[in-house]
């Protein structure tokens, strides 16, 4: 409690895995969890998505004064889009933003077909650039035919330890945040050693990033 009241913080992040890598303090977590709740995300959660459209429907149609409706082969489309294809990404924002959109462009409040289909490409092309955009990071360092020759799996990897390279003061800083719980097991704590060594299997070096 503070100041006798409740203290309620949200995150979209692992906080317990962030205080493994060292990228948040477990002494404020200690602090801030005394109840976890997690949320299901909409994508979880998809037989509610209808409700949900409606109820965003309705505080555009609130705010702006005027009634948006879609006509029926429009809202099919979009329905089956979301409950299918649809990544949601940011959960409701991506919802609410969408349906601003859609109403905002509809003509007399009318949300046609032609605009739904507007709006899905508008919705794919922002997920693929979220999607792409992990990969950005090893484009400053490995060539395009490198990063082909790795799996997936290694390319992530990889994309998040030079993250938390760049994001360190030292090599062995990187290495305490990266290897915070196999480092336990290990009589050499020589951390410094392991991310050198993990990154010259790609022929980095850290002073490099």
């Amino acid at each position: 409690m503070v100041g006798g009241s409740w203290l309620i913080a949200g995150t979209n992040q692992d906080l317990i895995s962030m205080v493994t890598a060292g990228s948040f303090r477990e002494d404020l977590l200690a602090r801030l969890d005394l109840w976890t709740y997690r949320l299901p995300s909409l994508q979880e959660r998809i037989e509610d998505f209808e409700p949900n459209l409606d109820f965003e429907i309705d505080k555009v149609r609130e705010s702006n004064g005027t009634m948006i409706r879609f006509s029926k082969e429009a809202r099919d489309r979009y329905l089956a889009f979301a409950k299918n294809d649809a990544e949601w990404r940011a959960n409701f924002r991506d919802l609410n933003s969408s349906v601003t959109r859609m109403a905002t462009l509809s003509d007399g409040g009318r949300i046609s077909l032609e605009i739904v289909e507007q709006e899905i490409q508008l919705l794919n092309q922002r997920w693929q650039r979220e999607e792409n955009r992990d990969s950005d990071t090893l484009n400053e360092y490995l060539s395009d035919e490198e990063i082909t020759e790795l799996d997936l799996f290694d390319q992530l990897q990889l994309n998040n330890v030079i993250k938390v390279c760049r994001e360190s003061r030292s090599m062995a800083d990187a290495g305490r945040r990266l290897f915070a719980v196999s480092r336990e097991s290990k009589s050499s704590k020589n951390d410094s050693h392991r991310v050198s060594q993990y990154l010259a299997k790609f022929g980095l070096s850290f002073t490099e990033l």
